[in-house]
C-alpha cells in the first residue's frame, strides 16, 4: 500500500469518526484503528514471523535436510522409499525440514511430469482416524465426504485408489503421536502393510513427534516397519538462533528497529527453553509487536521481557487446552481433588476419580498402566509433579502435586463443551466420589 494511499484511508476514517460523534457515539475503537492504518514503524514484512513459514533457507538443519532427501530420493525413480520417523523436542526444525524436502520434490516431480505425490497431515488438526484418511484421499483425489463413511470404507478407497492410479505417495504424519494415544496403533499397523499386493502404486510415511518416549507406545511389528530409517533432531544452541532470528529479523523488520542484543536476549531466554526455535522467533515478534503497541521507534530489552511474560502465559494455556481427552480427564480428575482439599493425590485415589468420570460422561476408562503414562507425560510438562512413594508393608505408589495454578486449570477445562457440561455438576459428582 503506498503511503499516499494509505493517507487517503486514515482520513477517510477520521471522517466517519466525526460523523460517529455527531450522532453521540463515541467510537472505543478509534484509537487502535487510527494507529493500524498509520506506517507501521518496526514491522516490514509481518509474515516471515509467522511459525508455519517456511524459508529458503534453514540454517543449521543442512545435514537434516541432505539425510531426509537421500532417504526419499528412490522416489524420483518411482521406487518405494522407506518408512522414516523424525524426533526430536518442539522448535527444532522438523516440520520446516519436512515441509522443505517436500517442496523442492514436488517441483522436481511436476516438471517431469512424475505421479508422485506429497502430502502433509497435522494429526492434532487433523485428530479423527477418519480425517486423516480423508485428508490422505484428498491428496490423490479421492472424493470423500465429511462424514458418513465407516473408517474401513475410507481406508478401502484410499488403498484401491493408490493401487489404480499407481501414484507413489510420501506421507508426513505430523504429531503422530496424538493419533496413537487417542485411537492406538492400529491405523498405523494399517498405513505400514499397505503396500501388500501393490503392483507400481506404494505409501511411504514420514513420522514426526514432539514425543521422545512415543516409540515406547507402538507394538514391534508397527515400530519396525515405521523405523526403518530414523532421524533424530537436537535441541538448537543460543549461537544457532542467533543465526535463525538474524535472518528472519532481517526480511521482517526495517533496518535499526530491533538491536543486535534484542535479538541476542531472545536467543539466550529460547535457549535455556531446549533450544526451541518456534518460542525464539514468537518470542521476537511479540517484543516486536508490544513495541510497535506503545509507539516505540525501536524494540528493546523492556518490551521482550513484557512478551516473555505474555507468552509464558499463553504458552500453559495452549499446552493444556490441546492435550488429547484423556489426558484432560486425568488433568479434570486432580483439579476435583485439589478443589475437595485433597493435596496428597495418590494414582489409586486419582484412577478411582478418573474412571468415576469416565463412567459420569459415558466413556469407556483405560488402564491403569495407560492412565500411569498419562501422568508421566502432564509432569513432563511441568503440569504436575508425580513421585514414588514407599508405603511399607502397603507397596509403592505414586504422589500427585498439581503444580499449576487452580484457575489456569479452570479456564482450560471451562473451554471444553464436555468437560464443563461435568464441571457444572461438580457438587453432585464429588458427593458421588466420596460415596464410591
Amino acid at each position: 500500500m503506498t503511503i499516499d494511499k494509505q493517507n487517503t484511508i486514515v482520513d477517510r476514517y477520521s471522517g466517519l469518526h466525526v460523523q460517529s460523534k455527531k450522532r453521540g457515539g463515541e467510537d472505543p475503537l478509534h484509537n487502535v484503528i487510527e494507529k493500524a492504518l498509520q506506517r507501521p514503524k518496526i514491522f516490514k514484512n509481518r509474515d516471515v514471523m509467522r511459525s508455519d513459514y517456511i524459508p529458503g533457507n534453514l540454517p543449521h538443519r543442512v545435514e537434516e535436510i541432505r539425510r531426509l532427501g537421500e532417504i526419499l530420493s528412490p522416489s524420483l525413480h518411482l521406487s518405494k522409499p522407506s518408512n522414516v520417523f523424525i524426533y526430536g523436542k518442539t522448535g527444532t526444525g522438523k516440520t520446516a525440514v519436512v515441509k522443505y524436502v517436500f517442496k523442492r520434490f514436488r517441483e522436481i516431480a511436476e516438471s517431469e511430469n512424475l505421479p508422485l505425490e506429497f502430502a502433509y497431515v497435522n494429526c492434532r488438526i487433523s485428530s479423527t482416524e477418519y480425517r486423516i484418511l480423508a485428508e490422505l484421499c484428498e491428496t490423490i483425489n479421492i472424493k470423500v465426504p465429511f462424514t458418513g463413511l465407516s473408517k474401513a470404507e475410507v481406508f478401502n478407497r484410499f488403498r484401491n485408489g493408490l493401487n489404480e492410479k499407481k501414484i507413489v505417495l510420501i506421507a508426513c504424519l505430523d504429531e503422530i503421536d496424538v493419533l496413537v494415544k487417542n485411537y492406538g496403533d492400529n491405523l498405523l499397523y494399517e498405513l505400514t502393510r499397505i503396500n501388500e499386493g501393490f503392483d507400481r502404486g506404494s505409501l511411504s510415511i514420514v513420522g514426526v513427534s514432539n514425543d521422545l518416549h512415543f516409540k515406547e507406545l507402538l507394538d514391534p511389528r508397527v515400530l519396525s516397519s515405521l523405523s526403518e530409517e530414523e532421524l533424530v533432531f537436537h535441541p538448537y544452541t543460543a549461537l544457532e538462533l542467533v543465526d535463525i532470528l538474524s535472518e528472519r529479523a532481517a526480511m521482517a523488520f526495517y533496518p535499526g528497529t530491533v538491536p543486535e542484543e534484542v535479538i541476542r536476549l531472545c536467543a539466550a531466554l529460547a535457549a535455556q527453553e531446549h533450544g526451541d526455535a518456534r518460542r525464539a522467533i514468537d518470542l521476537l515478534r511479540v517484543s516486536a509487536e508490544v513495541a510497535e503497541r506503545v509507539g516505540a521507534e525501536k524494540v528493546e530489552e523492556k518490551h521482550v521481557r513484557i512478551a516473555l511474560n505474555m507468552i509464558e502465559r499463553g504458552r500453559v494455556f495452549e499446552a493444556l487446552s490441546t492435550l488429547p481427552l484423556h489426558s484432560k480427564l486425568v488433568l479434570t480428575s486432580i483439579y476435583l481433588l485439589v478443589k475437595n482439599d485433597v493435596h496428597e493425590i495418590t494414582s489409586g485415589m486419582l484412577y478411582e476419580t478418573y474412571r468415576e468420570i469416565c463412567s459420569t460422561l459415558g466413556l469407556e476408562s483405560l488402564s491403569d498402566r495407560r492412565i500411569s503414562t498419562l501422568v508421566s507425560e502432564l509432569d513432563m510438562l511441568g503440569v504436575l509433579k508425580s513421585e514414588i512413594a514407599n508405603m511399607g508393608r502397603y507397596g509403592r505408589t505414586r504422589k500427585i502435586t498439581l503444580l499449576t495454578s487452580l484457575s489456569e486449570v479452570e479456564e482450560v477445562l471451562e473451554n471444553d463443551e464436555i468437560i464443563k457440561t461435568l464441571l457444572q455438576h461438580r457438587p453432585s459428582l464429588i458427593t458421588k466420589l466420596k460415596s464410591s
